[in-house]
């Protein structure tokens, strides 16, 4: 008999994934998203009402991966897998072994390198030549799981965070297609981490994105390049304005923003004025 699963997710990353699962003839047993007020800003939201009826499966709304209803649903449609993708919540371990063989997840990069945060950010701003997606089972850690498989994405030298986001969300339909029906088959091989090549990248904020004139050429290009759409974007700042900056140029002997070595000349940007706190 066929094992039962289930989808975690709220982004359009887990919609593609699910998509994919039905467009090869798979099934899914139930669907898990969030409260239809919760994270409405969240980049990349989606609502799966329409998917759920089309395919005539099982929806539970949320607030917590980790509320009791959640247990509750999985044993009630008796889940031998349960995917979690595109979620910020970490689930716990009473959620992790409530299905019989346990929960999914994947993580753009080449586990164990770059577990953590920010990945395609980090990739370009690292100056990689590859990352990728790794297919894991979950466990209490950090990206620490065992690896279900794993595909190579090439980064151009020019890449930007919009053409690596693209890629990598590729890249999971890819690995849901290829891995299927080993996952409902109890064909899944598992494969321990090397500890010894494992690295964890840091969150990253916002704020993170601005641009000095003390950075190199090389590094402020990587920065406007690693946080473009869909992330905040890079920034400079200007006297009383602050220069949003989506794409840039740069140049050894001419340009409007003075680095170290050269200069950036925005080409895709926004100007906001900075107001003084209290107003």
């Amino acid at each position: 008999m066929k094992n039962k699963v289930a989808f975690t997710t709220c982004v359009k990353l887990g919609l593609s994934c699910i998509e994919e699962i039905y467009r090869i003839g798979g099934k899914l047993d139930l669907l898990i998203t969030l409260k239809d007020d919760r994270a409405k800003n969240k980049s990349g939201r989606i609502y799966l009402d329409g998917i759920a009826e089309s395919e005539n499966t099982p929806l539970l709304k949320i607030n917590s991966i980790n509320d009791p209803e959640v247990i509750e649903a999985l044993k009630k449609h008796e889940i031998d897998w349960l995917f979690i993708i595109g979620w910020s919540q970490i689930a716990k371990k009473k959620v992790l072994e409530t299905p019989t063989n346990g929960c999914i997840g994947m993580h753009p990069t080449l586990l164990p390198i770059g577990r953590g945060r920010a990945s395609i950010p980090w990739a370009i701003i690292k100056g990689l030549d590859k990352t990728g997606v790794t297919m894991f089972k979950l466990d209490e850690g950090v990206d620490t799981g065992d690896v279900i498989g794993q595909s190579i994405i090439e980064i151009d030298a020019r890449a930007t965070a919009t053409d690596l986001y693209k890629k990598i969300d590729e890249m999971h339909v890819e690995l849901i297609s290829k891995y299927w029906e080993n996952i409902v088959n109890n064909r899944v091989v598992l494969t321990k981490q090397d500890e010894s090549k494992a690295t964890e990248w840091i969150g990253r904020k916002p704020e993170d994105g601005e641009l000095l004139r003390s950075m190199k050429m090389d590094e402020a290009d990587k920065l406007v390049r690693a946080v473009t759409h869909p992330y905040p974007g890079a920034f400079y700042k200007d006297g009383d304005k602050v220069i949003k900056i989506w794409s840039a140029n740069i140049d050894p002997d001419e340009g409007e923003i003075k680095l170290c070595d050269g200069y950036l000349t925005p080409i895709d940007y926004e100007v906001e004025e900075q107001y003084a706190e209290g107003n």
